[in-house]
């Protein structure tokens, strides 16, 4: 797999069709952005200006304020790959975020999702 032709999708790209992706089962815009915000650190105001300044997966993750401590609570598998076992961290971290929104779309509560 290409890693450097992920590291420069656009987040503001990707970010509707989460949003979608959640809608679709019965979830909100807002659940999407409360795991956003619990993965990276950002809020409201700083998750815009990712999307408007049109930043990349790469600039995104590399921006972002805090990324969670307990992401190591995150296992299991996306696209085929162990998310635990990926070695490519910036990969790591884009697998994080489908992981739970994946979640999100298979119905499982926020405070399961949140590893709380």
């Amino acid at each position: 797999m290409n890693n450097e032709r992920v590291y420069k999708i656009i987040f503001a790209s990707v970010y509707p069709l989460y949003i979608k992706k959640a809608e679709a089962k019965g979830r909100t815009k807002a659940e999407v952005d409360e795991i956003i915000f619990w993965l990276t650190g950002y809020n409201k105001q700083t998750l815009q200006q990712q999307i408007d300044n049109k930043n990349d997966f790469k600039s995104f993750f590399a921006q972002a304020p805090k990324i969670n401590p307990n992401v190591a609570k995150i296992t299991g598998v996306i696209c085929g790959y162990r998310v635990e076992e990926i070695e490519d961290k910036l990969i790591q971290k884009i697998r994080y975020l489908d992981k739970l929104i994946d979640e999100l779309a298979k119905g499982k509560s926020m405070e399961k999702i949140l590893r709380k």
